[in-house]
């Protein structure tokens, strides 16, 4: 008999005499209140994050505006929300996307209350490494995508996608509490959220 035969016959043998265990409740929050943009805004600021109000014809100018340089964008990303000399993601090698200065993505979903983005590597997000090497990540978010409550969130991602939580720029401290930014992806994050 193996190790793991043994252990495994051990803990069959203790469990034998415990009860069946009972159903799992599945009666969810099905109904969401309304997403409050500014709460949005106030969360995202509050992690460090820089946030516009454009209009969606403004898009591919403010991106130029923040970045200045080279800007990946994902195959999916709409054309008007390029700027001029974008480098599209067609298999990029990650020594190319990270030269780049920035990435520019679209977003799945927004959760209010939580500050928080997620990308499920849509069209319009591309792959996640380009959203993880540049220094810089731009995401345009659109007002019907943010939701109130992370259930809400959940309820419209699919759970089969590759899924990028997002809450500010990337960000981690060491034991005496020093802050340092862009350890595990992007120190700056900006969210240019389209009037509606």
């Amino acid at each position: 008999m193996s190790a793991k035969d043994l252990i495994l016959s051990r803990v069959r043998a203790a469990l034998r005499d415990a009860p069946a265990p009972g159903p799992v409740p599945r009666e969810y929050r099905r109904s969401f209140p309304a997403a409050d943009l500014d709460v949005l805004v106030d969360r995202l600021v509050d992690y460090k994050a820089s946030v516009r109000r454009v209009a969606v014809g403004e898009v591919a100018a403010v991106v130029a505006e923040i970045v200045g340089g080279t800007v990946v964008v994902p195959e999916g990303l709409p054309l008007s929300w390029r700027p001029e000399g974008v480098l599209v993601d067609d298999g990029l090698t990650p020594d190319r996307i990270a030269a780049a200065d920035a990435v520019l993505t679209g977003a799945a979903v927004a959760v209010a209350e939580t500050g928080t983005i997620v990308l499920d590597a849509s069209p319009d997000q591309g792959r996640r490494i380009i959203t993880l090497l540049p220094d810089v990540h731009v995401v345009v978010l659109r007002p019907d995508q943010v939701v109130a409550s992370v259930p809400e969130a959940v309820a419209r991602l699919d759970p089969a996608r590759p899924l990028t939580w997002i809450s500010g720029p990337s960000a981690t401290s060491d034991i005496e509490l020093n802050r340092v930014e862009g350890v595990h992806g992007p120190r700056h994050l900006y969210v240019l959220l389209l009037d509606s």
